[in-house]
């Protein structure tokens, strides 16, 4: 049989990086000069959206007229933390073990274009990724598959022949509809069980235990001709 590139695409707001509360009070603040109250707790659930997607979740029967005015307004709080952003512990190093295991690393984020640079800055391994796609590159964010079947066009991977791996329930969604296998981190505050009965194969703490307990992962399942189901 002939060999078959295999991969892993990680999502980066809250599996790799730490952002999921830091996006959660930016958003708060944003709708809040739209005049919108919204509970940190259901802003917090929502992240891992796209923007677009997660005002409709949050607030689906708002005035439209003030979308791109709010979502400016997160852009600009959130870019104050660019400087300060931080990686999980280990994250890249299992972005590395990943690729020196012979696998494709490749970044799916929802994020836009500026925001992943940053991201990327604070994850320190350009060395290790081989494609990373951002909003720009899909007419729609996570929960829809968008990213992800960007992520694997660009990376010449096939469905079943990667693993992605997410923090959200909106990031399980997208993997079940672009059929991807799904592994899950609990880094960015969603609990263990909510990932599971959203589709998780398994679910980690962090990139720590992750790369700790890599050699049991489906991650290790993937072969030059197989996959991670």
């Amino acid at each position: 049989m002939a060999d078959v590139a295999t991969g892993v695409i990680f999502d980066v707001d809250g599996t790799l990086v730490d952002t999921t509360f830091i996006h959660t009070v930016c958003w708060a603040d944003a709708l809040g000069t739209a005049g919108q109250v919204v509970p940190m707790a259901l802003i917090h659930h929502a992240i891992g959206m796209g923007s677009d997607e997660l005002l409709d979740h949050l607030l689906p029967d708002r005035d439209r007229s003030s979308d791109e005015t709010v979502i400016t307004a997160h852009l600009a709080l959130y870019r104050q933390y660019w400087g300060r952003l931080c990686a999980f512990d280990k994250a890249a190093d299992l972005l590395r073990a990943c690729a020196e295991r012979g696998h494709k690393v490749v970044l799916a984020s929802s994020a836009s274009t500026d925001e992943l640079a940053a991201l990327k800055d604070a994850l320190d391994a350009d060395d290790v990724i081989d494609i990373a796609t951002s909003s720009s590159d899909a007419d729609s964010g996570k929960p829809h598959p968008d990213i992800l079947t960007a992520a694997l066009e660009q990376s010449g991977l096939e469905p079943g022949s990667a693993v992605f791996v997410g923090d959200s329930v909106w990031d399980a969604e997208a993997a079940a509809k672009a059929n991807i296998a799904f592994v899950a981190v609990t880094c960015g505050g969603t609990p263990a069980g909510e990932l599971r009965d959203a589709g998780a194969l398994e679910v980690w703490r962090d990139p720590a235990e992750l790369i700790e307990r890599l050699d049991e992962s489906v991650i290790a399942k993937l072969s030059r001709t197989g996959h991670g189901r």
